[in-house]
């Protein structure tokens, strides 16, 4: 079978309105793909930033597949969230990016949103905290997701190296 190996890390984010940030993320693939080795999933630690314009993560991602075929090509999903003063968590970006389909190191900057909500759920979130999120996280790489009214939020910096194995003996050019 095909391989793809996955190393590298998410850097930070960057443009967010708050600070205090740290970042859910997880590894979507479709049905041919099959993990060999590492983990799909993790969380980011809490990163308090001196300069509040960059929020360093550094969280490493290493991750191995064995596919059939190149229908389901990964993707990962981020969901950015903001720890105030009290502990509490609340949810201020969406996004996702597609891992590269060619080998080599890649620098990509993932670009989030987030649920705009009603003018009520706007000043809800103004004087208590919370805001919408999705019931079904996976709308965030589908298409109904234009669907909704969203705000552009910050954006979730990477940096990823994708090794390719066995490819040309499975008749797949890259």
């Amino acid at each position: 079978m095909a391989e793809v190996h996955v190393i590298g890390e998410i850097i930070g984010a960057s443009g967010f309105p708050v600070h205090d940030l740290y970042c859910k993320w997880a590894i979507h693939t479709g049905g041919a793909w099959r993990v060999l080795a590492g983990l799909r999933e993790g969380q980011t630690q809490v990163d308090i930033p001196q300069s509040k314009d960059f929020a360093v993560w550094c969280h490493p991602i290493d991750i191995h597949f064995a596919t059939k075929g190149l229908q389901g090509w990964p993707k990962l999903n981020f969901q950015v969230f903001h720890q105030d003063s009290y502990g509490r968590s609340e949810l201020h970006g969406y996004g996702f990016c597609h891992i590269p389909t060619s080998p080599g190191t890649h620098d990509i900057e993932c670009v989030t949103w987030r649920p705009a909500g009603s003018y009520r759920d706007q000043v809800t979130q103004f004087f208590l905290g919370g805001g919408p999120q999705l019931r079904n996280p996976d709308m965030v790489y589908s298409a109904e997701r234009y669907t909704l009214q969203t705000v552009a939020m910050g954006k979730v910096h990477l940096q990823l190296g994708v090794v390719f194995r066995n490819f040309d003996k499975y008749g797949v050019e890259c």
